[in-house]
This record gives C-alpha cells, structure tokens and sequence, in this order.
C-alpha cells in the first residue's frame, strides 16, 4: 500500500467519524474489525482477530465489547473450549460498514489517492489496514514525513489529518518533548522532524508499504482480453 493512499482513507475516515453521533462513533480500528468479518463472511475468532491486529486480549475484549453493546456484533462459543469466542457481524454491521465505507468514500476529494474508488474496495483497504495500529502521534508523523521534509503548520497538518485542532496540537507537545519534533522560531515557519522522528515516520511508512489489499479476481473475460 501506498503512503499517500493510507493517508487518504485514514483523513477521510477521520473526518466521518467526526460527523456521527458521540455514542455511535467507531475508532478505525473497530471499523476495521467490522471490515475484516465482512470480508471474512464467517465467525472469527477473536484470538485470530487480535492476532490480526496486533493487539493484546484486554485490547480487543474493549473492542469487541462495543461492537458488541452497539449490536454490531454478535458474539459466542467456538468448539469445547470456552475461551475461544467467536465473533459475527450482524445484519446491522454490515450495514453498518456499507454506510461508513460509503461516506467515506465521498470525503476522499478529487485529486487525492484514491478518489475514485468504490466504497466495496474501501472496506478492502480499512480491512488490510487494519493490520497497522496507528495512534494520533503517528499519524502526525506520517503527515510531516509524507510532506518530504518541508516544514508544516499545526493548521495544515489538521487539514492533512482530518482530526480535530486540540487533537494534533497535543500529538505535537508530545512528540516535541518525545525529541520527534521540532518548532520553528515562530508559528509561521512551521515544524519539522527531527532526525529520529524521520527514522521514526520512515519506520511507520515501511509498514505501511508492506500491508497487501486484495484485488477483486478478474473475470475469465477480462483474462482472456489481458492475454489477446
């Protein structure tokens, strides 16, 4: 996955999340969840879940848990053992995914990564992004780092994001004092990445670029005209 195509749908997610009311808001990475058992089409279990996204068992018990309480899934025993619960989406989550993914779609402006995708293919990206857990941090670091060096302002950097003003300037107290980043003399010349926050941002993007979407199989027509 590209860089700039991650970013894309994480601003754009952000953005969505943003408009829906506080009790029904998802963080990305249970949209993912969602996105991952829709793609599935079948239980999952959830030790394989948080394999998936690298997460300890408290973590996805949390998540789960609000999917859960939301009716967005549904949960139960999978074989003899009982602590191997599985999970499903329910007709509600799907629905759920379709709404989102398609609102989603419609925040990714033309000319940006992805603007012309359907929103089938952005419950194929959150899935596989799901793979990376990113906090507001990173996600301030990825957008430094992906404005090749070029100092930044707070306001481009919310306008990159999709994340709230307070948000970003706490991500970026926290990263100056991290050693991450660095301010200008003044507001107006902006911030910029210090030497370990671009190993840092370059890390995260490596990641990023080894996550692999599944294409949609082509058809035997579409082979046969690719073989013509």
């Amino acid at each position: 996955m590209d860089l700039r195509e991650y970013m894309s749908v994480r601003r754009a997610y952000n953005l969505v999340r943003q408009s829906q009311p506080a009790r029904d808001r998802l963080t990305f990475e249970e949209f993912a969840v969602l996105c991952r058992l829709q793609v599935a089409g079948e239980p999952m279990r959830t030790s394989a879940i948080a394999e998936y996204q690298g997460a300890l068992r408290p973590t996805m018990t949390h998540r789960t848990n609000h999917l859960a309480e939301l009716g967005l899934i549904s949960r139960g025993e999978g074989g003899l053992d009982r602590r191997n619960v599985v999970c499903i989406i329910t007709p509600e989550g799907s629905s759920c995914v379709e709404k989102l993914s398609d609102l989603t779609c419609k925040e990714i402006l033309p000319g940006q990564p992805l603007s012309r995708t359907l929103p089938e293919r952005i419950i194929k990206y959150v899935d596989a992004m799901g793979s990376i857990f990113a906090k507001a941090g990173d996600l301030v670091l990825l957008a430094m780092y992906a404005e090749d060096s070029q100092p930044v302002t707070v306001t481009r950097l919310v306008e990159a994001l999709g994340l709230l003003q307070p948000t970003v300037s706490m991500s970026v107290s926290s990263l100056v004092l991290e050693g991450l980043v660095e301010r200008g003399p003044s507001r107006a010349s902006g911030l910029v990445l210090t030497p370990r926050g671009s190993e840092r941002a370059a890390e995260l993007a490596a990641s990023i670029a080894q996550v692999v979407v599944k294409r949609r199989p082509r058809s035997q027509k579409s082979r046969e005209q690719a073989e013509e």
